[in-house]
């Protein structure tokens, strides 16, 4: 949250995370910004998951469903845009980048957290063979689909690199952007601006 507070701790800050998912999210950033905060998904299932679990929190959220390609949010009209290890889902990665950046006022900040490959080859070359041959065989054994640990090595595995990401939001017209490792370099937060 340090590194979105900025965004969040300005008056009448107007937050969304888009693929809120179960809205573990929104609940952090509402905790942290103190006023109400948006969520939206389009997988139906995962809102309402999402809406029992703000529900049960009394937060003040306001979530609902929508594709994060076509936002029914008016232009320049928030100061946070948030997404966590769900952006790497989108249909078309240009489009989202454009889509959050349509909805973002100047100074307004996109924040993406998401998987990428780690930038250390040797560490690179045991994570790869963990997620590709250990993941899917325990993660099987235990839930009894392998299939949905199988998928998400290789969504990674075509998903931009953290420094190519962070040159697609630049030409998304994104200022200031920076990216940071978390995780021996498995995740990478990455943050643009406005201007």
């Amino acid at each position: 949250m340090r590194r979105v507070a900025p965004a969040l701790k300005r008056p009448g800050a107007r937050v969304l995370d888009i693929c809120c998912g179960t809205g573990d999210l929104v609940l952090a950033l509402q905790r942290s910004s103190g006023g109400p905060v948006l969520g939206s998904d389009f997988c139906h299932p995962m809102l309402l998951a999402a809406r029992e679990k703000v529900g049960r929190r009394s937060a003040a959220a306001a979530l609902f469903e929508s594709d994060a390609l076509q936002l029914p949010v008016r232009d320049g009209s928030l100061d946070l845009l948030t997404v966590a290890f769900g952006f790497r889902n989108l249909a078309n990665y240009a489009a989202g980048l454009a889509e959050m950046r349509r909805v973002l006022r100047p100074g307004g900040m996109a924040a993406i957290l998401e998987f990428t490959q780690p930038p250390n080859a040797a560490f690179a070359a045991v994570y790869h063979f963990y997620s590709r041959r250990i993941l899917p065989w325990i993660g099987g054994a235990l839930s009894g689909s392998r299939d949905a640990y199988t998928y998400l090595p290789e969504s990674v595995r075509k998903f931009p690199r953290a420094p190519e990401l962070a040159e697609d939001m630049r030409r998304a017209g994104f200022s200031d952007v920076e990216f940071e490792y978390f995780t021996g370099g498995i995740v990478a937060l990455h943050l643009g601006r406005v201007g």
